[in-house]
């Protein structure tokens, strides 16, 4: 399919992220130091609304169970804390992420 327009640089400034949707998938794109990366917005634990959660650095923490994941590659850094336990969670798909001018560009398969 390409890569297709998703949003524009100022709506996502240094430290912050967005979701977007294509179609019905839920994608959050992150600004870490001016460079853009995306991986899937779902918690892969429970389906949590990682958008919502908390980045600090290069790592969201999912406001469900606290699950954290490296938005410059989707992987898993530490599962969910539930009590006492740490549970394992799956990796997030990460997508390929291209500026042209002001406009952010997803490449979608």
């Amino acid at each position: 399919m390409g890569f297709v327009k998703v949003a524009e640089i100022q709506e996502i400034p240094v430290g912050t992220m967005k979701m977007v949707k294509l179609g019905e998938k839920e994608i959050l794109i992150v600004n870490i130091g001016g460079k853009f990366y995306a991986i899937g917005n779902k918690c892969t634990h429970m389906g949590g609304d990682l958008s919502r959660g908390r980045l600090e650095g290069n790592m969201v923490t999912c406001p469900r169970h606290g699950a954290k994941f490296d938005v410059t590659t989707g992987k898993s850094i530490a599962g969910p804390k539930i009590g006492f336990l740490r549970v394992k969670t799956g990796d997030e798909p990460a997508y390929e992420v291209k500026v042209e001018g002001n406009d952010i560009l997803l490449k979608i398969d």
